[in-house]
């Protein structure tokens, strides 16, 4: 896939083009998101409240509350303004929202070089349908889980691109929470479900986070089990993406390499492919079913 590298050029008023480094925005945007994220954390505790009670009131996960006071996730204004009311900060939350929101459109976005093209076109998806046969897609990953999988990585990566790619990662799962949000379906296999990924502890939230995610009417997971004798997905991972009024397109990538399909009959041959891998999983429910006995639920 060719990558297409952010301009770092904007128009001034005069209609002269002027440079400005990127970075900039984004460093100025992460002080913003800290700095509000603090403020709920001091009033979350002078409520006397867990990050997970938290979460619990408001309708979150204890990990998008630990994220958003960390700053390492954009607060969202339905957060913003829940919060406000809950931790009773008398607008001191809700006056943020302005600010959180321009900053969030001036912020970098700090995707690997290959990723972006695909990144550009899933933030403006109607649709998108993921087959993962090693893995859970990144846009329903914990933040715990993607730092787990990052710091594994080899060769290693430098703490600091670490932090970039998990903020990454996770600023793209905003688009499951917009309205109208796109709708998104997954076939995951039953072996990722069952591999723990940076710990028991990890991989616990991970299957709580599936099971919160699978309950969204705009979201349907389904699991491939390990005793299907047909499988349609031998040939690997692959990602169906509809962007807002253009066609469909497929996906894939492997080994730090990506490439866009874009050719009609190839993108015809994945959509049949997936649907005969949706025929041959576990229906949504039953794949529900499946992660609450995997969490002793059942």
């Amino acid at each position: 896939m060719s990558e297409r590298p952010v301009s770092t050029e904007v128009r001034g008023s005069g209609g002269s083009r002027e440079e400005r480094d990127p970075q900039d925005d984004g460093e100025q945007s992460s002080d913003l998101f800290r700095a509000v994220g603090k403020q709920i954390r001091v009033l979350r505790e002078r409520a006397g409240l867990t990050q997970r009670e938290l979460g619990d009131r408001l309708g979150y996960g204890e990990d998008l509350i630990s994220s958003v006071e960390r700053g390492r996730r954009t607060p969202q204004r339905e957060l913003l303004e829940a919060s406000d009311e809950l931790l009773g900060a008398g607008g001191l939350l809700k006056a943020t929202i302005e600010d959180v929101e321009k900053a969030k459109a001036k912020a970098r976005v700090r995707h690997p070089a290959w990723f972006r093209d695909y990144a550009r076109l899933e933030a403006d998806a109607v649709e998108i349908n993921f087959y993962n046969n090693h893995d859970i897609p990144g846009l329903l990953q914990t933040e715990r889980r993607a730092r787990a999988l990052y710091e594994m990585r080899k060769p290693l990566l430098d703490e600091d691109t670490i932090e970039q790619r998990v903020a990454a990662r996770l600023g793209r799962q905003e688009i499951l929470t917009r309205w109208p949000p796109p709708m998104v379906t997954a076939v995951m296999e039953e072996a990722a479900l069952r591999r723990p990924i940076g710990g028991p502890e990890v991989h616990k939230e991970q299957l709580e986070q599936l099971l919160r995610l699978g309950r969204l009417r705009s979201l349907e997971l389904q699991v491939m089990p390990m005793d299907r004798a047909e499988h349609a997905g031998m040939g690997g991972s692959f990602i169906l993406l509809t962007p807002k009024g253009k066609p469909q397109l497929g996906y894939t990538e492997a080994q730090n390499s990506s490439r866009l399909a874009t050719d009609s009959e190839e993108v015809r041959i994945l959509a049949a492919r997936y649907g005969s891998i949706r025929a041959q999983a576990l229906t949504p429910r039953e794949s529900l079913d499946l992660m609450e006995e995997m969490l002793g639920e059942r």
